[in-house]
């Protein structure tokens, strides 16, 4: 999933983006609540970490604003623990959980696996080939036995298995493996492409490339 985490906090925020990045996610990290609603107006994300007291704009105005446009973005609002009426205001603003400071890493891990079963438009199992996806999980296997991918594979196949067949190109990868704006090589994304068609393809799944378009799944 790509995720944005805007938390002023710059030690929680990297320490919180280090958790979901080593899980496969691709992660935007924004400090500022000025910056953090500019950016939600123009990109697009699967959830989004909000810190409350942020400078600039506040955070449950920064969510009231993404409700007020129609954004149903899953956010899950981030409050000190003893700062039960602002978790309450949070989710009367439209946040769809709330975690408490100081952040139990456990804990977060599962609310991103809660908000991914709450979201998800597409099963959560799934047969791709020979290749069986469990998205709750982020877990492969062929015939009961686990097909182990490194992370950054597994985030390719991720978000090629989501596209439902279309097209995805190079950025919109580099955007899910990395966050937004991440300043990596598409010759990256180019390598793990590679490797992990070399790792599927004898389970009866292929990834066909269309030059300068994209490349997708086929099985």
């Amino acid at each position: 999933m790509l995720i944005a985490v805007v938390e002023d906090n710059e030690g929680l925020a990297k320490a919180i983006s280090d958790v979901l990045t080593d899980d496969g996610h691709g992660v935007d990290l924004i400090y500022d609540g000025h910056d953090a609603d500019q950016f939600l107006k123009r990109e697009s994300v699967n959830l989004v970490f909000l810190d409350l007291g942020l400078p600039g704009v506040a955070g449950r105005e920064i969510l009231s604003r993404m409700r007020s446009r129609g954004d149903s973005t899953p956010v899950i609002v981030l409050t000190a623990q003893s700062d039960t009426k602002d978790a309450i205001a949070g989710l009367n603003a439209g946040a769809d959980d709330y975690i408490g400071k100081p952040v139990e890493i456990a804990e977060l891990v599962a609310r991103v696996g809660a908000m991914l079963r709450r979201s998800v438009k597409f099963t959560l199992a799934e047969r791709i080939g020979d290749i069986d996806f469990e998205r709750e999980s982020r877990s492969l296997s062929v015939s009961g036995k686990p097909l182990d991918l490194p992370r950054k594979e597994l985030a390719v196949f991720e978000c090629l298995a989501n596209s439902k067949g279309r097209l995805v190109s190079k950025e919109e990868l580099l955007s899910f493996v990395y966050g937004s704006g991440a300043d990596v090589s598409a010759s990256a994304i180019e390598v793990y492409v590679s490797r992990l068609r070399n790792r599927i393809r004898a389970h009866g799944v292929s990834i066909k490339a269309a030059r300068g378009v994209g490349c997708r799944l086929e099985c």
